[in-house]
């Protein structure tokens, strides 16, 4: 049995992040997190020492205004109708409960709160599958024939590059909870493509300097070779290099290989002190082989693209230690019970607070707009995120609204502030470490402007 090369625990240098990143919390809202007596010490064992948790200062979102929603002065002979591209099959199929959830709890409280000028809002929810199938592409079809004005999805980037020319070249707005390529930042989309979750540039600097401050000084990279994959790893590099460290070795795999002996080999013959696994439920595969060939599970760093509960997986142990982030600020308690009053078999609660931000969104703009066209919505999105009184869930924004005021919508993923481009301007990422029964819990958020 091999092992990695034990390396002298340091503090990279850390360059100034354009991001402006800053750590802040600990777990909040009572969620247990690693003391870091237990989180150095395991360690400290494969010669990679990560920063011990910060004192709490969680942010928490408050509570909506109290009191009956205004009834809406203009009603719509059209209701909102929203559909869901999310994966129920493939690859992410992980991901998709919490946000599908996230989107019905969304449904749930506007519908509540007396729906969309004066309407109740449909929702209609397809699986988008992954990019080794054409399910997305028959969903697509399938919700624009039934006359949606929005579709929250993809969760897969390069499943939103099969569908976003076909969503928003029929005037219908594209929301995704989960998308990450800096590629859609650029794309012509005529203006109706919008996302919750932050590009990968914020995502890769905060995982590249991580894996620097916990003293790494080589890392090596399995990748999957598709935008989000190539993306996030040219980002993780570059920050990762810029403190001070060296990728030295990459290797690519594509959706729907199996066999992955080839990639670890040639990666644990560079012998990096760190490796970082950018894949999606590939890692199930990946992790055995590399814990079988002496890699300790705190030298692996993974992403939201395989960050999973493993307690069936894998044999207790096998991923304690590891470590990964997660776009997002970290779900409160009181949202988690929400989620389960939706969903009690949920697991995990990763973009279920975008999924829940872009339902709100949403269909606030439709109330400022006074209008359920796609196109009339998506010039509303940025105004409703900036600028103006702060409110977090959709009765005390549409009250607000509807008393003539303009409002700042800040919900459950973080603060939302939309660029031009429809690319949230400010985010958290959250890191979490893995426990013994290769479940994970959160350490610290960072937060980042882009």
């Amino acid at each position: 049995m091999t092992s990695l090369p034990q390396v002298a625990p340091r503090i990279a240098k850390l360059t100034a992040l354009s991001i402006g990143v800053a750590l802040l919390a600990t777990a909040c809202g009572g969620s247990s997190t690693p003391t870091s007596t237990t989180g150095s010490a395991s360690a400290k064992a494969a010669g990679i020492s990560c920063p011990a948790p910060s004192a709490s200062a969680a942010t928490t979102a408050t509570a909506g205004a109290g009191g009956s929603v205004p009834a809406s002065s203009t009603t719509t002979p059209t209701p909102l109708k929203i559909g869901s591209l999310l994966p129920t099959t493939g690859s992410l199929a992980f991901l998709g409960p919490p946000e599908i959830a996230g989107v019905n709890l969304g449904i749930k409280e506007v519908n509540d709160a007396g729906g969309v000028l004066g309407k109740p809002v449909e929702v209609i929810h397809r699986d988008s599958g992954d990019t080794k199938t054409d399910i997305a592409t028959q969903s697509t079809t399938a919700l624009l024939g039934q006359g949606v004005s929005a579709i929250i999805g993809a969760a897969s980037s390069g499943v939103s590059k099969t569908v976003i020319n076909q969503i928003t070249g029929a005037g219908v707005v594209q929301f995704s909870p989960a998308n990450t390529s800096p590629d859609f930042t650029t794309w012509d989309d005529k203006g109706l493509y919008w996302r919750t979750a932050p590009s990968d540039v914020l995502q890769g600097k905060v995982l590249g300097n991580y894996m620097a401050t916990c003293g790494a000084q080589t890392v090596g990279m399995i990748v999957l070779n598709d935008a989000y994959g190539t993306g996030l790893a040219k980002n993780v590099q570059a920050a990762f290099e810029a403190a001070g460290g060296k990728v030295v070795a990459q290797e690519l795999f594509n959706e729907g290989d199996s066999q992955f002996s080839s990639q670890v080999d040639k990666v644990l013959a560079a012998k990096p002190d760190a490796i970082a696994l950018i894949t999606f439920d590939q890692a199930k595969s990946i992790v055995p082989l590399m814990t079988g060939k002496g890699v300790k599970p705190t030298q692996i760093f993974m992403v939201d693209g395989n960050m999973s509960d493993y307690s069936k997986d894998f044999q207790p142990g096998t991923l304690k230690g590891a470590q990964g982030t997660i776009p997002g600020t970290f779900a409160k308690d009181d949202f988690k019970k929400k989620l389960l009053a939706i969903d009690p078999a949920l697991k995990d609660y990763s973009y279920a607070g975008e999924s829940y931000d872009a339902v709100n969104l949403i269909a606030l703009a439709a109330e400022e707009a006074k209008s359920t066209k796609g196109v009339d919505i998506a010039a509303h999105l940025k105004d409703v995120s900036e600028g103006g009184e702060k409110c977090n869930d959709f009765p005390s924004c549409v009250t607000l609204l509807r008393n003539g005021k303009d409002i700042d919508y800040d919900g459950q993923s973080g603060p939302v502030t939309f660029s031009d481009a429809g690319d949230p301007t400010e985010a958290y990422i959250g890191i979490y470490q893995y426990q013994d029964d290769n479940t994970y819990k959160p350490v610290k958020e960072e937060f980042g402007k882009l």
